[in-house]
């Protein structure tokens, strides 16, 4: 199958991202969410993120006014369904994710793959809840989705094999490196990359280390590009304790027990970077350790 069109629900972080990199890639994108705000800003980060690609000579003037030009913004989600492929990036919760399956799976066309951008959740359970598993299958991207270069792929037990293929070609076009995985929880990346920060989380919270002697011992002593708490931070502590719950539950074993002091974090609001406070504050004008 020929992917034309791609339908993104969702205009956060993820989804933004995603958008950027299909309308550049000469996909016509349909971008979904339920505020006009979160579309608007949606938007405005595109439009700033392709201007920076520009100015630095990765693309074209050229290139980026056509790529703005290809991107619609809805409120309406069963237009997505007119789509060949629906790439849903909403929040990181599988009751938020079947429901928006299933308010849009009256108004797909026959043809249409349905994908999720999910960093844990099982794609063989999602795909269960729709008209079509053979057509389902996991779409995670990386963050930055602009920056970062791998895709993973994720068969549920029902993909079939035109299913792979046409989101291969995608990656493909998109200039990108699809990575297999198969359908167990968090997948490769975060099978791997959540339990290394969980486990920083816990050096910190035995009082191991500090923030800053954390992140500068990966950094300086395993040559990482950003300490593990840092990257927490980036990525979202809501993010990482959820994942860390999904393989704590599904894999039921102690080492992925989420460390008491990340769950306490989120429980006071101090997500990271979206929050202004996580492991770093940064409210000021470099961040600041918060232990």
């Amino acid at each position: 199958m020929d992917v034309k069109s791609v339908g993104v629900i969702g205009a956060g972080q993820m989804g933004n991202g995603i958008a950027h990199v299909l309308a550049l890639a000469d996909y016509d994108v349909l971008l979904n969410d339920v505020s006009q705000d979160a579309l608007n800003n949606a938007l405005a980060t595109i439009e700033g993120n392709l201007a920076r690609q520009a100015s630095r000579g990765k693309i074209s003037d050229e290139a980026m006014q056509n790529a703005l030009k290809r991107i619609t913004t809805t409120l309406e989600l069963p237009r997505l369904g007119q789509t060949d492929l629906v790439i849903e990036a909403a929040t990181e919760r599988e009751a938020v994710k079947q429901a928006i399956f299933e308010d849009l799976q009256p108004h797909l066309l026959p043809h249409t793959i349905l994908t999720s951008n999910t960093s844990s959740i099982s794609i063989t359970r999602l795909a269960s809840r729709t008209d079509r598993p053979e057509r389902f299958m996991g779409f995670h991207f990386m963050n930055p989705v602009p920056v970062m270069q791998l895709v993973e792929l994720i068969r549920g037990i029902a993909t079939d094999e035109d299913t792979f293929s046409a989101c291969k070609a995608v990656v493909d076009k998109l200039g990108k490196t699809a990575a297999s995985a198969e359908d167990f929880p968090a997948f490769i990346v975060n099978r791997i990359l959540m339990p290394m920060i969980n486990e920083a989380v816990y050096t910190l919270y035995e009082g191991v280390g500090n923030v800053q002697s954390i992140d500068q011992s990966m950094k300086l002593g395993a040559n990482h590009p950003m300490g593990p708490l840092e990257l927490a931070d980036f990525i979202g502590l809501d993010t990482c304790l959820a994942i860390m719950n999904v393989l704590h539950d599904g894999l039921a074993d102690t080492k992925y027990r989420p460390c008491p002091l990340l769950t306490k974090y989120v429980e006071a609001g101090w997500l990271g970077r979206k929050t202004q406070r996580g492991f770093y504050d940064y409210r000021g004008d470099a961040p600041v350790p918060t232990r």
